[in-house]
């Protein structure tokens, strides 16, 4: 890739190096604790992470003889970092500094660092799918510390459960390697629309929240699809990339849907206080937060990330309830076995569609 191609669209957008540098030095402390603790919990961590590998096989079925990779237990600032690099993968950034203008993706870079110091306190867990030959799987443990210390759960409970999740995602990735080519393709197209001016991008975002506005109904009531900056912005791209898009959506909704039901699915004899975790974990998702949080996490989509949560549980509850876990299992076979947006409020449609 020559330095005039990488600077173009989302690779050329962004210094991912510099934001993973500036997201580092932004990056909120972690909860206070001992030496003691924090070495104690990146140990358990690491041995739940492989504990969690025989049950979800067990529930999933996916099991797919790979090689187990080691846990990466990081704080922050090392989520940040292996998240910067995973966005460069994703994106075909140029990763060399040397093939760079001077300016080139500084500002968006400063952005980038910006919004990942912000997520950082949030991230409990992450399956990178685009590092390694095997990817990696991360778990910030300062995170899990305070999450676990703010719900009053079990301790060892929690960790197993947030396991479960990132785990699930290592499964579904190398159960269906064509996922990582088609989320790439996915952010290219997105990223085709990256050279439009940022005062057209913002004229077109402003008219759609004004048509929005003259309408009768409020942004709650609209399917969740269309809430939100998410929704706006589907409003406003065109076509190829609003398919994009969705194309993304949906995918993440599946992935993040069927880690949650795995999460639930093992059930008590693994995790012996999970329906109390889930109880507090979900109460926790839904607690409102003040003004200035609700805006950023509106202008970062986190809200519609939650959405993708319960729409993706609901979908994949539904589906293995009536067909079972193996038939469901279909969902991974390529991109056409995928649910469409209105599938995923619609499971009996997508059963009717893929299975018959």
């Amino acid at each position: 890739m020559t330095a005039t191609e990488s600077d173009r669209g989302f690779g050329g957008a962004v210094d991912w190096g510099l934001a993973a540098r500036a997201g580092a030095r932004l990056a909120p402390a972690g909860p206070a604790t001992s030496r003691y603790t924090a070495g104690a919990i990146v140990t358990e961590l690491e041995s739940a992470s492989i504990r969690a590998e025989g049950p979800v096989r067990d529930v999933t079925g996916l099991a797919d003889g790979l090689p187990i990779p080691a846990a990466q237990v990081v704080d922050r600032a090392g989520w940040i970092r292996a998240a910067a690099r995973s966005m460069a993968h994703l994106t075909g950034s140029d990763v060399d500094p040397g093939s760079r203008s001077l300016l080139a993706g500084k500002p968006g870079g400063v952005q980038a660092g910006a919004m990942l110091a912000y997520l950082s306190s949030a991230i409990l867990g992450q399956y990178d799918p685009f590092t390694g030959e095997h990817g990696a799987l991360l778990l910030v443990a300062p995170n899990v510390l305070q999450v676990e210390r703010t719900l009053r759960v079990p301790p060892a409970d929690f960790r197993l459960w947030v396991c479960l999740h990132e785990v699930t995602h290592r499964v579904q990735f190398s159960s269906a390697p064509w996922m990582g080519g088609y989320m790439r393709e996915s952010v290219a197209t997105l990223g085709d629309a990256a050279d439009e001016p940022m005062s057209e991008f913002v004229t077109r975002l402003a008219s759609a929240l004004r048509e929005r506005r003259r309408g009768s109904g409020s942004d709650a009531e609209l399917p969740a699809d269309q809430r939100g900056i998410i929704g706006l912005l589907r409003a406003t791209q065109p076509e190829p990339q609003r398919q994009a898009l969705d194309r993304m959506l949906v995918l993440g909704t599946v992935l993040e849907g069927h880690a949650d039901h795995v999460m639930d699915a093992v059930g008590p004899a693994v995790v012996p206080s999970v329906a109390r975790i889930r109880k507090a974990f979900d109460a926790r998702r839904h607690r409102r937060s003040n003004p200035v949080q609700r805006l950023v996490r509106a202008l970062l989509g986190m809200d519609a990330k939650m959405a993708q949560y319960v729409r993706g549980k609901r979908f994949v509850d539904t589906v293995v309830g009536r067909v079972g876990m193996d038939r469901f299992n279909t969902v991974w076979t390529g991109p056409e076995t995928l649910p469409t947006l209105d599938e995923i409020d619609d499971p009996p449609a997508w059963i009717a569609r893929v299975l018959g």
